[in-house]
C-alpha cells in the first residue's frame, strides 16, 4: 500500500485477509514443559502483554517464579492467524502479545503489572526503542472487570511515578483481550538456551519501580 505508515493503526477495510488455519505450535514450552495451547492446568489463569519485541518480552516472563507457561503471538488486530511477515508490514494491526499462563496461588495479577510496566516504556507509542511500528505498541489485554480494574490502577499509579521522573503520558491500550493468534513456531521461546539464548532482545524499561514508590529499580 502506497504511502502507508507503518506506525498508523491500519483500518478494518484495508487489513490483509488472513487465513482460517491456525498457526501450528509445539506441543511444549521449550523451557518450562508446559503446555503452550489449552488446556491449561486446572487453577491457572491467563495474562496476556504487549511491550515491544516478544522475544524478550516472553523471556521476561517465563523467568518470572509462578508463571505455568508462556507463548508469543498477535492481538490486538483484525487480520485472522496472520504470518510474521505479515505482521511486519502493519497491515494486520495486531501487537506481539505474550500470553502468560500463571499460578495465582503463587503470583498475582498485580504481580504480573508490576512486571510489565517495569519491563518497558510505555511512554512511546508505537515503538519500542529502535522498534517502530504498530506491531511495537504496548498493551494490556484483560480477560475480565477485575484484572482490568487492576491494570488501570496500576496504569494510573505508575504515571505519577514516571511523570515526576519527567516522562511523558503512557499511551498504552487497556482493552478486552481479543483473539490471541499463535505465532510461528520458531518465535516460541526464542531466546531459550535451546535456540538463541544470545539473540536480539529490545526489551528496555526506564528503571523506574511501579506500582508505588519513586525510587529507581535496580539495573
Amino acid at each position: 500500500m502506497f504511502g502507508f505508515a507503518k506506525t498508523e493503526m491500519v483500518s478494518p477495510e484495508k487489513a490483509l485477509p488472513g487465513r482460517e488455519e491456525p498457526m501450528p505450535v509445539p506441543p511444549r514450552h521449550e523451557v518450562l514443559d508446559a503446555p503452550l495451547a489449552p488446556p491449561y492446568p486446572e487453577g491457572s489463569a491467563v495474562a496476556e502483554f504487549a511491550l515491544g519485541c516478544f522475544w524478550g518480552a516472553e523471556r521476561k516472563f517465563w523467568q518470572t517464579p509462578g508463571v505455568i507457561s508462556t507463548a508469543v503471538g498477535y492481538e490486538g488486530g483484525y487480520t485472522p492467524n496472520p504470518t510474521y511477515e505479515e505482521v511486519c508490514t502493519g497491515l494486520t494491526g495486531h501487537t506481539e502479545t505474550v500470553r502468560v499462563v500463571y499460578d495465582p496461588a503463587r503470583i498475582s495479577y498485580d504481580d504480573l503489572l508490576r512486571v510489565f510496566w517495569e519491563a518497558h516504556d510505555p511512554t512511546q507509542g508505537m515503538r519500542q526503542g529502535n522498534d517502530v511500528g504498530t506491531q511495537y505498541r504496548s498493551a494490556v489485554f484483560y480477560q475480565d472487570d477485575a484484572q482490568r480494574k487492576a491494570a488501570e490502577a496500576s496504569r494510573d499509579a505508575y504515571q505519577k511515578v514516571l511523570a515526576e521522573a519527567g516522562y511523558g503520558r503512557i499511551t498504552t491500550e487497556i482493552t478486552a483481550a481479543a483473539p490471541f493468534y499463535f505465532a510461528e513456531a520458531y518465535h516460541q521461546q526464542y531466546l531459550s538456551d535451546a535456540k538463541n539464548p544470545n539473540g536480539y532482545c529490545g526489551l528496555g524499561g526506564t528503571g523506574l519501580s511501579c506500582p508505588v514508590g519513586i525510587a529507581r529499580a535496580d539495573s
